[in-house]
């Protein structure tokens, strides 16, 4: 039966109601000066126009200091792509820290190697890239902060992505120190869902994530509505400026 547009608006509503007062939440605006390494990360005058034109939508300021980024961390970054967090990263860490760009080896070429040219640049020496499977990963070194950004949904899909992601949230709980952070961001999908939309709108309910993550030994520390956007009804296809939840869990000390 053909619902009207006004059914469809209540519901979206009710949905993003749900994931904007969570227990643990941080408001889509905030007072509070951007951090120092994070300003500079944004205003790197190596980062191509394409990545400043997605700015608007993205909203580096908040995803760095959601994640609490801080000058020599060491960040596992998962499906690096083109690099447009990469490159924020870089900076944000600082030549103390590093940035471990992580693929998996079924990736296509094009996802393998799209972060190539910022390891190749000197403006992001403390850049390099591993791959491996995600559930059975061993990062070169402990590391404070592990990032997923938009794709944990895929994990739960056919394909270059497959992952059983209970294994990939075991493996990260033991390459982060002590007291490190986990920080996922992902299109949300309706209360309730759980996966059923990971493939078809590449969409996952949040609470699928809370629920893995935190059997895998973590902590929700924080939950973020930064990205959400009041007009994502939550029942098209995902895309850049489609609605976000940001989740930061904390391995315990």
């Amino acid at each position: 039966m053909k619902r009207p547009i006004a059914f469809f608006a209540t519901v979206a509503a009710a949905a993003l109601l749900s994931y904007a007062t969570p227990a643990f939440t941080q408001g889509a605006a905030t007072t509070a000066p951007v951090p120092a390494n994070i300003a500079g990360a944004i205003a790197d005058a190596n980062r191509p126009q394409t990545d400043k034109d997605l700015d608007a939508r993205r909203k580096p300021a908040e995803m760095l200091a959601f994640a609490g980024v801080k000058p020599g961390d060491k960040v596992l970054e998962f499906v690096p792509g083109r690099g447009y967090v990469t490159r924020l990263l870089a900076k944000a860490v600082g030549t103390a820290g590093h940035v471990y760009a992580t693929n998996l080896p079924t990736f296509n070429e094009a996802l393998r190697t799209g972060v190539d040219p910022i390891i190749a640049s000197p403006a992001y020496g403390n850049v390099s890239k591993i791959e491996q499977p995600f559930g059975e990963l061993r990062a070169p070194e402990p590391v404070d902060v592990a990032w997923i950004s938009e794709n944990y949904h895929d994990f739960k899909n056919m394909g270059m992505f497959s992952t059983d992601t209970n294994a990939m949230d075991r493996a990260v709980f033991a390459a982060l120190k002590p007291g490190g952070v986990y920080v996922i961001s992902d299109y949300v999908a309706a209360a309730g869902s759980g996966t059923r939309d990971t493939q078809s709108l590449h969409r996952i309910d949040p609470e699928v994530i809370k629920r893995e993550v935190t059997a895998a030994g973590f902590m929700l520390e924080a939950e973020s509505n930064a990205l959400m956007n009041p007009s994502d009804d939550l029942t098209m296809r995902s895309r850049q400026g489609s609605s976000q939840v940001m989740l930061r869990f904390r391995k315990p000390r």
